[in-house]
């Protein structure tokens, strides 16, 4: 069993590290804005009393965190990273796919609302809410209602494509993440109509979280792939003639 396992292990790709370092990376430079923000007294902390319409201290959401320097700097940073990184995560994940789904909608629809997800996030990243509030809350809301469905399209797509025979497992995870980010997220909406902003602080916190989480799970399917690029020409190599 542990030369099994030894074989197992020095066969898992490398690329298994792309969606987990591209998802700590993000998690933790988010949660770096934060703790600049709580030290430069911008912020309260999670978990603390405070007031929504208080004009010493703003509500602790992330987009609080990232509304002055020197944090909105790193926030900005933090933003750019997950947009143009979740773009070229989501294309890998879609030339994965693609091979081994029939139902090719399925995967582009998959492509497409990631790659407006994370244009969402980087709309939300460059236009901070005391700048342009309207512009930060159209990429919010693009992030967390077309990211939540992207999340149900990747989790239909794992169960379907049953790489090794791990969709069902994979799967299960997925769903339930899925089924908490959308709850985080529609409690987070009623909750912000509401005006109950000690509510919604900590549901915007987890919604983020818990979908950084989900990214981080396509290591599961990365592990068994490997990409490769070709470049090949278009004339045959015995001809000068110009293309």
């Amino acid at each position: 069993m542990q030369g099994v396992r030894r074989g197992e292990m020095s066969s898992c790709s490398s690329w298994a590290a792309m969606p987990i370092l591209y998802s700590g990376s993000v998690v933790t430079g988010l949660w770096l804005v934060y703790f600049m923000a709580i030290i430069d007294e911008q912020i309260p902390p999670l978990g603390s009393t405070y007031s929504c319409q208080s004009e010493s201290f703003l509500p602790p959401y992330i987009s609080m965190a990232g509304n002055f320097p020197p944090a909105s700097c790193i926030f900005s940073q933090v933003m750019n990273l997950a947009g143009y990184g979740g773009v070229v995560l989501f294309c890998y994940r879609f030339f994965q796919v693609k091979p081994r789904l029939k139902e090719v909608w399925l995967n582009v629809s998959a492509l497409v609302a990631n790659c407006i997800n994370c244009f969402g996030i980087t709309l939300a990243g460059n236009f901070q809410y005391s700048a342009e509030p309207t512009v930060h809350n159209i990429g919010a809301w693009l992030l967390f209602v077309v990211g939540s469905v992207a999340c149900w399209l990747e989790t239909w797509i794992t169960i379907k494509i049953d790489i090794k025979n791990e969709g069902m497992k994979i799967g299960i995870i997925r769903a339930l993440l899925s089924g908490v980010i959308t709850i985080c997220m529609v409690l987070f909406t009623v909750k912000e109509v509401q005006g109950d902003c000690t509510s919604a602080v900590p549901l915007e916190w987890a919604l983020v979280m818990f979908m950084f989480l989900f990214y981080g799970t396509f290591a599961v399917e990365f592990r068994h792939s490997r990409f490769e690029t070709t470049c090949t020409d278009t004339c045959p190599s015995t001809k000068v003639t110009s293309c």
